[in-house]
C-alpha cells in the first residue's frame, strides 16, 4: 500500500493550497480517509475527514469553514482544499487510510500513511 500525498508548498497568508493524496494498492472505496498535521515540536494532530460510506466529512475546529476534504474513487486520490491559510497552519501534512474507524481523529485508528507534504504560511 502507498498513499502519496503532493501539492504541499510556501504560501503568502490568506492564499490558498490544494493538497492531493493518491493511494494505490488497497481498494480505496471502501477505505476512510483523513489528513493529519504535524508542526515542529507538536504531536501530530487531526485536520479532516471524509468516510467512504455516505461521504460524511469531519474537520477540527481550527480549520472549519476554510477547508475542505473530497475524494475521487475513480482516481483513488484524497484532496483537502486549504483557504484562508495563516502561519498557524504550517506544518507538515500528511493524508492517512483506515478501514472503518469509530474515531476519525485518532490516529492509532488508520491503517496507512503517506509521507507527508510540507505546508509552510508566510506572514
Amino acid at each position: 500500500v502507498q498513499l502519496q500525498a503532493s501539492g504541499g508548498g510556501l504560501v503568502q497568508a490568506g492564499g490558498s493550497l490544494r493538497l492531493s493524496c493518491a493511494a494505490s494498492g488497497l481498494t480505496f472505496r471502501r477505505y476512510d480517509m483523513g489528513w493529519f498535521r504535524q508542526a515542529p515540536g507538536n504531536e501530530r494532530e487531526f485536520v479532516a475527514a471524509i468516510r467512504w460510506v455516505g461521504g460524511s466529512t469531519y474537520y477540527a475546529d481550527s480549520v472549519k469553514g476554510r477547508f475542505a476534504i473530497s475524494r475521487e474513487d475513480a482516481k483513488n486520490t484524497v484532496y483537502l482544499q486549504m483557504n484562508g491559510l495563516n502561519a498557524e497552519d504550517t506544518a507538515v501534512y500528511y493524508c492517512a487510510a483506515g478501514s472503518g474507524y469509530r474515531d476519525y481523529a485518532a490516529p492509532y485508528e488508520y491503517d496507512y500513511w503517506g509521507q507527508g507534504t510540507q505546508v509552510t504560511v508566510s506572514s
